[in-house]
């Protein structure tokens, strides 16, 4: 487990022992959204911000600041989808982990969307990339949701604290799930989840809106964030960074956060 703790040790700060991830891996997803259109300048822009770690996919590796003089942790995605799909929620692996260990990755991830036709898929492959995670020594990050028919709220504390759980019991590093709406009841999650939890954006809003969420969820025990449109689709991308990771780093105020955005 060396290795595994010597890569996690690039991707959580030192002091804080919490992360800041920012996903770029939309555009596989959704095509070139706003904000993704110049992959280098956005890569750019959130490592000067402090981020401590990007999520790609293995062709936009190349893009990124290695050896700029700026520290980013990198880690690479491992499954896909489209939503030009008829089954937009069925994730397939296109990287394999040998490979992205070869481009340098410090993690890698993998997408599981639960409650829908093809979970059962996606929990094998899953299981797979656990198995290969510990013979190359390279951590997880597993993403887990709650997605398909016949949910009705997919960020109901119980669906979510499953959501962390099969993550934790299949061999993952850190998990990220959805926010369940208040730090109380994200606490259940948090406790009740062995590895460490954080939490997706969302959708893009309104900035103390997020920032606030982001408070909420650390209160609530979240070791992190992995936000992608709120940051990327800012104005400043390196000031949104900047400002996340002082709530997250160093314990700031919603109101002493949202000043380094002005």
């Amino acid at each position: 487990m060396v290795g595994k703790e010597v890569r996690l040790a690039r991707i959580f700060h030192p002091i804080s022992r919490k992360t800041v991830i920012v996903p770029l891996d939309h555009g596989v997803t959704q095509g070139p959204l706003p904000g993704l259109t110049d992959m280098r300048k956005v890569l750019r822009e959130v490592a000067e911000g402090g981020a401590d770690a990007v999520i790609l996919h293995q062709g936009n590796v190349r893009l990124g600041p290695w050896g700029n003089g700026e520290r980013v942790g990198l880690i690479v995605h491992l499954s896909a989808s489209t939503t030009l799909s008829p089954e937009p929620l069925r994730k397939v692996l296109v990287c394999k982990v040998e490979e992205a260990l070869r481009l340098g990755a410090d993690a890698v991830s993998f997408h599981l969307n639960l409650g829908n036709p093809y979970e059962g898929e996606m929990i094998r492959e899953l299981g797979m990339v656990v198995g290969e995670c510990i013979q190359w020594g390279l951590p997880l990050l597993a993403m887990v949701y709650v997605r398909g028919p016949g949910i009705e709220d997919e960020r109901h504390p119980q669906l979510v604290g499953h959501a962390a759980r099969v993550a934790a019991e299949l061999g993952a590093d850190l998990v990220k799930v959805d926010y369940t709406g208040d730090p109380f009841s994200f606490r259940e999650v948090s406790d009740e989840c062995p590895i460490p939890v954080v939490i997706a954006g969302g959708t893009k809003g309104g900035e103390r809106e997020l920032l606030e969420m982001v408070k909420g969820a650390l209160e609530g025990g979240a070791r992190g964030v992995s936000i992608g449109r709120n940051v990327f689709q800012h104005d400043s991308p390196k000031k949104m960074v900047q400002a996340i990771c002082a709530l997250v780093h160093q314990g700031a105020t919603v109101q002493e956060a949202l000043k380094l955005l002005e």
